[in-house]
């Protein structure tokens, strides 16, 4: 995944989580979030420490944008299709696939553009303090993601599946587009 597509998946989660109504008191909360934040460990969110303001607006932020994620995401699922679709066909015409991918790339733009402005419109909200904490909690995230795949073969090689069929897709089913990274050159004789 790209680094902007962790960050973006990343704010994702966070996003979701704190849409999830607080269950306990502000006391209690301020006091939990207070502890874990200094063992470092715990709820992401509760290590925020949001107040009931905070958590209603940032809810009022994805409530007014959900019916236009919606409406873009289903145009990127779709514009997706017609490329592989194009892409597919006995003949596929280089003219029609370079439309689709300006429609996709199009598409991606303002998907990532929504995410963007909901994550700035959220960041806001939050204090000082808890924009140092949330940055903390990515960078952990990105930590403990690149740990899981140098330490998880299995993990490391669904991704490099994942990849390959990606580029085969994009090749018309013919195989990668570029060598694998694992496998070294032969020297030239």
């Amino acid at each position: 995944m790209k680094p902007n597509g962790q960050i973006l998946t990343l704010l994702a989660a966070f996003v979701l989580f704190v849409a999830v109504p607080a269950v306990y008191g502000q006391a209690t909360q301020q006091q939990s979030g207070a502890a874990e934040t200094q063992l470092g460990g715990g709820d992401p969110i509760r290590q925020l420490n949001l107040t009931p303001e905070q958590r209603e607006q940032i809810r009022s932020i994805r409530e007014q944008n959900k019916s236009e994620r919606a409406a873009i995401n289903e145009r990127l699922r779709e514009s997706n299709r017609a490329l592989e679709a194009e892409l597919d066909s006995d003949n596929p015409d280089e003219a029609l696939v370079e439309q689709r991918l300006r429609d996709v790339g199009a598409a991606q733009a303002a998907a990532m553009r929504m995410r963007i402005l909901t994550e700035l419109r959220i960041r806001r909200v939050l204090t000082s303090e808890q924009r140092i904490i949330l940055r903390s909690l990515q960078q952990q995230a990105r930590e403990v993601r690149r740990e899981r795949l140098l330490n998880n073969p299995d993990e490391r090689q669904r991704r490099q599946a994942e990849r390959s069929r990606v580029l085969q897709n994009q090749r018309n089913g013919l195989g990668p587009i570029f060598p694998r990274r694992d496998n070294p050159r032969r020297p030239r004789l």
